[in-house]
């Protein structure tokens, strides 16, 4: 099988271990290499497919790493919105660790419902942040990135 084009970005340092687990398995069957970025040192992995980068600590290093070197047919796992839509803006596709696949016509939507609730938190009108991880939200990611991977890896865009 000839390597593949794409190349999955993970922005690692508040990503469950069980996506990347899920991430891991699709790279080896499809030979895709995947990048975990983060800010601390991640354990290792037993593929060569796989690799780290630890960047600096700070606000937003990791993104910014991701955003600099990702390229327009790779696809990023974040559940981080501005960086979805830095990578999206540069031809890249997102999905979220629940499944959600963030594209140019979607991210501005969520970016705007991102900020909208936030200032409502700032405001004490809402509190708390998204429900626990559950099951359903791994196997919705999994069934996701199945599909995602698969339509880029023939060189389709997703739809």
């Amino acid at each position: 099988m000839a390597e593949s084009k794409v190349t999955i970005w993970i922005d690692a340092d508040a990503c469950p271990r069980v996506i990347k687990e899920i991430v891991f398995r699709a790279s080896e069957r499809l030979q895709m290499p995947v990048y975990l970025v983060a800010n601390q040192s991640l354990s290792k992995h037993e593929t060569k497919l796989v690799r780290s980068v630890v960047v600096g600590k700070g606000f937003d290093v990791a993104d910014d790493y991701i955003a600099e070197h990702v390229g327009p047919d790779d696809v990023v796992i974040t559940a981080d919105i501005p960086l979805a839509a830095r990578v999206v803006a540069k031809g890249a596709v997102a999905i979220d660790p629940r499944g959600e696949l963030l594209t140019e016509e979607n991210v501005g939507e969520r970016l705007a419902m991102r900020d909208f609730m936030m200032e409502l938190r700032d405001g004490g009108l809402v509190q708390g942040g998204p429900a626990q991880f559950s099951l359903t939200d791994r196997q919705r990611f999994a069934s996701s990135l199945d599909r995602l991977l698969t339509q880029m890896h023939k060189g389709m865009r997703p739809v």
